[in-house]
């Protein structure tokens, strides 16, 4: 990812461009097709194309965006494969979410440890 400051150019990589195609049921949620092209966007034969899903998962804590990559060849391979590739996605980002309660959850909070008597984190 571009991290613009003074001394950076924010800029395209015309070597990896893609042309980005949306198709949607209108119920569970959105695959997009990225097709590799060329910088004159001419299909690129030299790079394989992706798909990507999204949708939402409703939590406890209200609606979750899940994207993520699905393997596939075809629209209709990356359809079938949707389900599975959220669910998947879900219990990946469920369990990222259990890691970081644990890591908080084990933070010790010391009083005046060095910091002016504020408290800090350790």
């Amino acid at each position: 990812m571009n991290n613009p400051n003074a001394n950076n150019e924010i800029r395209m990589e015309v070597t990896n461009l893609y042309r980005e195609e949306v198709f949607t049921d209108n119920t569970v949620g959105t695959l997009r097709r990225l097709t590799p092209v060329t910088a004159t966007g001419e299909p690129d034969p030299s790079r394989s194309g992706q798909f990507v899903g999204s949708t939402q998962v409703m939590t406890s804590a209200g609606p979750m965006p899940l994207s993520f990559e699905i393997e596939a060849e075809t629209l209709s391979d990356a359809a079938e494969a949707f389900g599975a590739a959220a669910r998947k996605a879900f219990e990946s980002t469920m369990e990222e979410l259990r890691e970081l309660q644990r890591q908080q959850a084990s933070s010790i909070v010391v009083p005046g440890a060095g910091s002016g008597g504020k408290f800090q984190m350790r």
